[in-house]
């Protein structure tokens, strides 16, 4: 059986021309001679009449328990399937809404923020099986008791991916409103471009990092099972970006996946705060275990960790930033805080083993005069913190110094 799965993003649904547009591009696909299955997400952002973080201002959060929460928030993806089938049934065509449980997707009992354990498609297959469009709400599954969950923001990227895992589908196609995956935000760097093809790991990165096109959970679980995911434009004809696998020699890589740049991508987190701790490494080593206890204890993430002999230096969101002062506090801990930071990622598979790229980034930096607060770097990956106030200018003096719009 020829599968496809199809999610579609909250803007797309949110208006009837974009609900008209969905329809017509479930029934091309439809056409192709594929079975399909169309995940959705709730309709539009907030503010909207049925956007899930319109549904949650209905009620108090501080009143009313996660398990209750997940029930309303459910209530946007099923109000989407449900319209959504009445497009294509206007059309001629035969739809068939199943709820999370109804298509087998079961999860853990972490409530608004659950895990798929196991998705059993047997009802999705009997519908395929009768010619019908398959439409599953998103960003929903259900636990061992029966009781509704949710996947967390982004989650109708996972439930896409899951389901295309589960029914070994050809390929998973992801429409937003834009056209691609991109070399940088197109809002801060008018000649961004669509990058054709990417690998897993540059776009699990790249949304890692702060780039919204995709949930990172979603990417990483498409590497595991090596399922092709294409992302386009809902409203536009591009291609898109297809995210695929590494096999083969690295020369095949890099035909493959036409990119025979060090580096594909840039992209930015805003919203950090850099915290510096004077400690001994030696003298101080219970004050540092017990400091990471107290920080895990709190479900504090940390990101930029450099341990020096004599300092400790790491970041962390500003949402966390009075929880971790508390801490600190607590203890008797001096620091030091810098806040309005902001991480940029230079991305890029083939940057392994290439020296110079630091050396590039720096300079390029240096020119607009931007300061690094610190850095690390991974296999693919270099990051730089900054303060937030020259976003802009890195984001933009980085894309020309590799080139990213050629």
């Amino acid at each position: 059986m020829k599968i496809i799965v199809q999610k579609f993003g909250g803007t797309s649904v949110s208006s009837k021309e974009g609900r008209e547009m969905v329809a017509s591009r479930i029934i091309e696909r439809y056409k192709d001679g594929y079975n399909v299955v169309v995940v959705v997400s709730a309709m539009g952002r907030k503010g909207d009449p049925y956007a899930t973080d319109t549904l949650q201002d209905l009620v108090d959060r501080e009143t009313v328990g996660d398990k209750e929460m997940d029930l309303l928030m459910s209530c946007g993806e099923i109000i989407s399937s449900v319209v959504i089938a009445g497009h294509l049934a206007e059309k001629g065509y035969e739809p068939a809404v199943l709820t999370g449980q109804q298509a087998g997707i079961l999860t853990n009992d972490k409530f608004r923020d659950a895990q798929i354990i196991d998705i059993k498609p047997k009802n999705i297959l009997k519908h395929l099986n009768d010619n019908k469009i398959v439409i599953v709400p998103g960003f929903q599954g259900y636990n061992q008791k029966g009781e509704v969950t949710t996947l967390g923001r982004g989650g109708s990227d996972i439930s896409a991916v899951a389901i295309g895992k589960a029914l070994n589908s050809n390929y998973v196609e992801i429409f937003t409103d834009v056209d691609g995956i991109m070399t940088a935000d197109p809002t801060i760097v008018p000649n961004a471009r669509v990058l054709e093809k990417m690998s897993y790991s540059e776009v699990y990165q790249l949304a890692e990092d702060g780039a919204k096109v995709i949930h990172p959970r979603a990417v990483d679980l498409a590497r595991q099972f090596n399922i092709p995911i294409v992302i386009k434009n809902t409203f536009g004809d591009n291609k898109g970006t297809s995210i695929e696998g590494l096999t083969g020699s690295f020369i095949d890589n890099e035909k493959r996946l036409l990119n025979n740049r060090i580096i594909t991508a840039i992209t930015y987190k805003k919203g950090r705060v850099q915290i510096s701790i004077p400690l001994d490494e030696v003298k101080d080593r219970e004050s540092i275990d017990s400091l990471m206890h107290d920080i895990a204890l709190h479900r504090i993430s940390l990101d930029l960790i450099t341990f020096l002999v004599d300092h400790k230096i790491f970041t962390v969101g500003k949402d966390d930033k009075e929880k971790l002062m508390h801490i600190l506090d607590a203890k008797g801990l001096e620091y030091k805080i810098v806040d309005n930071c902001c991480k940029i990622s230079t991305i890029g598979y083939r940057m392994q083993g290439v020296p110079g790229v630091m050396t590039r980034i720096v300079r390029a930096l240096s020119k607009e005069n931007i300061k690094i607060l610190q850095s690390s770097d991974s296999h693919n990956t270099i990051w730089c913190l900054i303060e937030e106030e020259n976003t802009n200018k890195a984001l933009a003096a980085l894309h020309e110094e590799f080139k990213l719009h050629m």
